[in-house]
């Protein structure tokens, strides 16, 4: 079971459902019906287990693309409107990650 990790205690870690964006893996990505352990400061020794999840949808897109990050979106996943979720991601990722490369939306469940 692969960690899935966060730096910040979101309130929809806590959901039993909820969305997160992750940028493809390059070793194997994340795959629908995958089970991961969410974990808060996976490398810390401040590490704290939150609990499991399992994926159950997975789509593909760029951040920028507001079909793709709406601010209903924005708002599910912890932000005030989809303005405050494109400046984190700025803050968080380089020009050329946001600009270029495609993220994953996955949905999980907690189980």
């Amino acid at each position: 079971m692969r960690v899935l990790g966060f730096s910040k205690k979101w309130s929809k870690l806590y959901q039993p459902d909820f969305t997160t964006f992750r940028y493809a893996r390059k070793d194997r990505d994340w795959e629908i019906e995958e089970k991961v352990q969410i974990v808060y400061h996976p490398r810390s020794k401040d590490r704290e287990v939150l609990g499991f999840a399992e994926i159950v949808k997975k789509e593909c897109g760029k951040i920028t693309d507001y079909g793709f990050v709406t601010d209903a979106v924005a708002k599910e996943d912890g932000f005030a409107d989809r303005q405050s979720m494109l400046v984190w991601f700025q803050e968080t990722y380089t020009q050329e990650q946001i600009c270029s490369k495609p993220m994953n939306k996955l949905t999980l469940r907690r189980i």
